[in-house]
């Protein structure tokens, strides 16, 4: 049990901005970190809802709710799943060969591709926040949700061999515990909030489609293309949200 406590805090240490209690490094819990992943969603998600409550308590505009609600998510992690979408657009939409998409990829430089795909994500997000979340409460569950897919797809597809997770061990244990976890966020989504459970499983379908394109355009699986299916994930969680 401690060795998961610690597999939590190194996960929250690395995957948000959230200031850790404790800066540990346990070798032995390295491989646990992953099925840590929607634990930490789900604190990310709470903060979420308590910010959208706030907001609301306070009595803000609408464009000025929506603007703190849809930077939230970038900013509490530190922009290192922004960066992974980034990367990820700029290498799929070069549609040059898979070796230079791959440098692209690992290419410190900004291109024009990442800078339009994010002036329309951030322009979309707030757009259909200014209509306002139904039902805060799903907040909570969504950060959970879409790491629960970031988790599977890095513990179940090929990694390319530069990735940091191409010596990750793969355990049936820790991918049928996040399966299980995903189950539990979605049905508690649906009977904390009702029809607004549906959010979830656009967060999830919106997670795969971009999950299938970014994988089949680079042939392997690394974290800037988990960073750039949960962004797309958390974006059609949104929008199904606003709208229903």
């Amino acid at each position: 049990m401690k060795t998961y406590f610690h597999a939590f805090l190194m996960c929250q240490s690395m995957f948000c901005a959230i200031p850790s209690p404790s800066q540990i490094w346990d070798e032995k819990a390295r491989d646990k970190m992953l099925p840590m992943l929607p634990l930490v969603g789900l604190e990310l998600g709470l903060l979420w809802a308590v910010l959208d409550d706030l907001a609301m308590l306070l009595k803000l505009p609408g464009v000025v709710t929506a603007l703190i609600l849809g930077a939230y998510p970038f900013v509490v992690t530190g922009y290192l799943h922004l960066d992974g979408f980034m990367d990820v657009t700029d290498a799929v939409r070069s549609c040059r060969d898979l070796d230079r998409r791959r440098e692209i990829l690992k290419d410190s430089h900004v291109g024009s591709f990442a800078v339009i795909g994010l002036c329309l994500l951030l322009v979309t997000q707030v757009a259909f926040l200014t209509l306002g979340v139904g039902e805060r409460k799903i907040l909570i569950f969504l950060p959970a949700v879409s790491r629960c897919g970031s988790a599977l797809a890095v513990m179940t597809l090929p990694a390319m061999s530069t990735s940091q997770y191409s010596e990750q061990k793969k355990s049936r244990g820790h991918i049928l515990a996040v399966a299980v976890m995903a189950a539990i966020f979605i049905a508690a989504g649906f009977l904390l909030c009702g029809r607004y459970g549906f959010a979830l499983l656009a967060c999830l379908a919106g997670y795969g489609l971009a999950l299938r394109k970014a994988y089949r355009s680079l042939e392997g699986m690394n974290g800037d293309i988990a960073g750039y299916a949960l962004t797309m994930g958390e974006l059609w969680g949104l929008i199904v949200c606003t709208l229903l």
